[in-house]
């Protein structure tokens, strides 16, 4: 007899999440580390705070959600895609990995690596090396 996972389980491995790298974890924290570090998930912070809000979490404002995500990303728990100049989401997934971003949406999808190849780099300037290299492939709906 198999068990389905009940509402508390994102919550208790939100908890955990959060105790694992030391951070206190609030009623707050643990609503946003629930909504975006418990599953693969490209978010804005506005999308964020929308699902906090549609809960019993009670109130929270968004500069605490903002927080939060700072936190967050500090800690290596998520990181920050600036789609475009207006819009930042946050992805879940901390292994290497692309993006497509799909224009007509805003919607992220992840590319392995091992899906995209490069020929050549450019030389990097004196005295530095490379920490990353994220892609973001931004496509539309043809026609």
């Amino acid at each position: 007899m198999s068990t389905i996972p009940g509402p508390d389980a994102a919550a208790d491995r939100a908890r955990l999440i959060l105790e694992q790298h030391g951070i206190r974890p609030t009623a707050q924290r643990l609503r946003v580390a629930e909504i975006l570090l418990t599953a693969p998930r490209h978010l804005t912070a506005e999308q964020i705070l929308a699902s906090v809000r549609e809960t019993a979490a009670g109130h929270v404002s968004k500069a605490t959600v903002y927080n939060t995500l700072n936190l967050f990303v500090g800690e290596g728990l998520a990181r920050e895609i600036h789609a475009d100049p207006e819009r930042c989401v946050y992805d879940s997934t901390m292994a290497p990995h692309h993006h497509f971003q799909n224009v007509d949406t805003g919607e992220m999808i992840d590319i392995r690596p091992e899906d995209l190849a490069f020929a050549r780099l450019p030389d990097l300037p004196p005295g530095t090396e490379i920490e990353s290299v994220d892609v973001v492939i931004r496509v539309r709906r043809k026609g």
